[in-house]
C-alpha cells in the first residue's frame, strides 16, 4: 500500500539516479536552452573540453564551438525556432569541438529536443572521435603499406616473368648469330669480313643483354624476407580486417574458425599478411556473383609440422582451363585484372617453405589453402 511519502521519496531517488548518470557518462552531456545558453555541463564534458563547470553555465554554449560554428549557431537556433527545419537535431553529424587552450578535436555530435516543463531545451551528447580516427588513420597506413608490397611483390613477379620469356629469344638470337659467322668465316670478301664484324658486335650486345636480365633475376629473386615468430591467427585476423573495409555492403558473411593452439610460425607479416589479403579479396569478387555469400577462414595445426589457413567461398569456382594453371603469371579470371596475385601469393608462401593450393569445393566455390612450417627449418 502507498503512502503520501512514496511520490517525494521515488522523486528523490529519481534525481539522484540522474546525478549519477551525469556524473558517470563516458560521454559529455550539454543541457542548453532556446536561447544557446548552457543549463548542464557534466563531468566527462570537463575532461573533454577543459573547462570547469563554473567557465560555462549560464554563458552561450559557442563558446565551446571553434570558427565558423561559433559565429553561426546562434543564427541556426533562431532558424529553426522559426522553421523547425532539422539540420543537425534529432540526426546528428561530426563535428570540431574546442578545447579551452584554442585547440580542437573531432567529435560526433548528436543533439536532441525537450521540454522542462513549458521551457524548450536541447540535449547534447558529445562522443570524441579521436581515438577512432587515430585506428582509421593507421588502417589507411597499413592498407597503403601492403598495397606498396603488393606492388612491388607485382613487379618482382612480372620482371622475373620477363626476364624468363626474354631470356629464351635472346638465346635464339645468339644461336643464330653464332651459325651465322660459322658460315661465313670461310670467306674472305671484304664485305662478308665486315658483316661478321657486325655480327660480332651483335652478339656481344645480345650477350650483354642476357647478362643484365640474368642479373635482374637474380636481385628479384634472392631477396632477403624480414621474418620472425609471429602469431599467425592474429597475422590473418588483422589482414581481413583490412580486406574486408568496403564490402559492408556486400552482406558477406564471414565465419572465422581459429585454432588457439597453434604454436608461433616464423614469417615475415607484411608478406603473409598480403598473402591473405590477396585471397580474401578475390573471394569477395568471386561471392558478387551468387546469391549466399560465405567466406570461412580457418586455421589449425597439422601433425607433420604445419599450420593452415583456408579460405572457403560460395562462390561460382573456377573454370576448368584457368584452375590447371591457376598460379602461373598473368593467368586471371577477372576482367581488368593482371593476373599475377596468386602467382606472387604462391612465390611468397614458397619462400616460407609452405604451399599454396586450390581445390573446388564439392557444393560449389573454392577452397585456397596455405600451410607453413611451425619450426624453423
Amino acid at each position: 500500500m502507498k503512502t503520501g511519502m512514496d511520490a517525494p521519496f521515488k522523486d528523490a531517488e529519481n534525481a539522484a539516479l540522474f546525478q549519477v548518470l551525469i556524473n558517470t557518462a563516458v560521454d559529455g552531456i550539454i543541457v542548453i536552452d532556446a536561447v544557446g545558453n548552457v543549463r548542464l555541463y557534466n563531468k566527462a564534458c570537463e575532461r573533454l573540453l577543459g573547462y570547469a563547470p563554473e567557465e560555462v553555465l549560464g554563458r552561450n554554449i559557442n563558446m565551446l564551438m571553434p570558427s565558423p560554428y561559433r559565429e553561426q549557431h546562434d543564427n541556426y537556433i533562431e532558424a529553426y525556432r522559426t522553421t523547425s527545419e532539422r539540420k543537425i537535431i534529432g540526426i546528428g553529424r561530426e563535428v570540431l569541438g574546442q578545447n579551452k587552450d584554442g585547440s580542437t578535436f573531432p567529435m560526433y555530435l548528436s543533439v536532441g529536443e525537450g521540454w522542462l516543463g513549458n521551457e524548450q531545451i536541447f540535449i547534447g551528447i558529445i562522443h570524441d572521435t579521436t581515438e577512432r580516427q587515430v585506428v582509421a588513420s593507421r588502417l589507411q597506413e597499413v592498407q597503403a603499406e601492403l598495397a606498396h608490397v603488393s606492388r612491388l611483390n607485382e613487379m618482382g613477379q612480372m620482371t622475373s616473368a620477363l626476364a624468363h620469356e626474354l631470356n629464351q629469344p635472346l638465346t635464339a638470337i645468339m644461336n643464330y648469330l653464332r651459325a651465322a659467322q660459322r658460315t661465313v668465316a670461310a670467306f674472305d670478301d671484304p664485305a662478308i669480313v665486315r658483316a661478321q664484324g657486325m655480327m660480332d658486335k651483335a652478339a656481344g650486345q645480345t650477350a650483354r643483354a642476357g647478362e643484365i636480365i640474368r642479373r635482374l633475376r637474380d636481385f628479384v629473386e634472392k631477396r632477403d624476407a624480414r621474418q620472425s615468430h609471429e602469431d599467425l591467427n592474429k597475422t590473418i585476423e588483422e589482414a581481413i580486417s583490412l580486406a574486408l573495409v568496403g564490402a559492408s555492403d556486400a552482406n558477406i558473411k564471414a565465419v572465422l574458425k581459429f585454432d588457439q593452439n597453434i604454436p608461433p610460425v616464423l614469417m615475415d607479416r607484411i608478406q603473409i599478411q598480403q598473402v591473405v589479403l590477396n585471397l580474401v579479396r578475390n573471394a569477395v569478387e568471386a561471392l558478387q556473383e551468387v546469391s549466399i555469400r560465405e567466406l570461412t577462414i580457418e586455421t589449425g595445426f597439422e601433425e607433420n609440422g604445419y599450420a593452415y589457413a583456408s579460405f572457403s567461398d560460395t562462390g561460382p569456382g573456377l573454370p576448368d582451363e584457368v584452375a590447371s594453371r591457376l598460379f602461373q603469371p598473368f593467368v586471371t579470371t577477372k576482367e581488368k585484372g593482371m593476373g599475377v596475385g596468386l602467382s606472387i601469393c604462391q612465390s611468397i608462401v614458397s619462400g616460407h617453405g609452405g604451399l599454396l593450393s586450390a581445390t573446388a569445393n564439392e557444393n560449389g566455390g573454392t577452397t585456397f589453402c596455405f600451410r607453413l612450417p611451425v619450426i624453423d627449418a
